[in-house]
């Protein structure tokens, strides 16, 4: 009895532990991000998955007092144009590449630009390194955003 308790205990710990693992290892969520040049807070995004695919969407923005606290997105094209910033899907297309999420894009809503992109999730899960750039990725930059628990 008590070896198939042990068992069941196992076995239960076993499920639980992988799936963590697997929402750890996925950028399903909510994040943080973080501007690269000043090292602030900038939004929250919040990533979610529907057949494969990930993308993210504008939460709330961090905005100093004094800026307009619901900005719209003026230098953005089709759609996008004059539309609020809060609320918007900034990343779109983006799938599983082995230990990477490539193949989509990132709209830049400061400068109404869309880039090429791909995010790898690091640190146990609790970052996502998101990567914007033009024809290569070498050509791009990168921000290290944080897991909103």
């Amino acid at each position: 009895m008590r070896t198939k308790t042990m068992s069941m205990l196992l076995a239960a710990a076993t499920l639980v532990s992988s799936a963590a693992w697997a929402q750890q290892s996925s950028p399903a969520g909510l994040w943080r991000s973080i501007d690269d040049e000043t090292g602030k807070p900038k939004a929250l995004v919040r990533i979610t998955e529907k057949n494969g695919e990930f993308n993210g969407r504008i939460e709330k923005l961090f905005r100093a007092q004094g800026e307009d606290q619901n900005p719209k997105c003026d230098l953005c094209e089709g759609d996008r144009k004059d539309q609020p910033i809060v609320g918007m899907t900034i990343l779109t297309g983006m799938k599983a590449q082995g230990d990477e999420f490539a193949g989509g894009q990132i709209l830049d809503p400061a400068s109404g630009k869309v880039y090429k992109s791909k995010m790898t999730v690091i640190d146990n899960g609790k970052k996502l390194d998101v990567r914007g750039y033009v024809g290569v990725p070498m050509l791009g930059r990168t921000q290290t955003w944080i897991r909103v628990e």
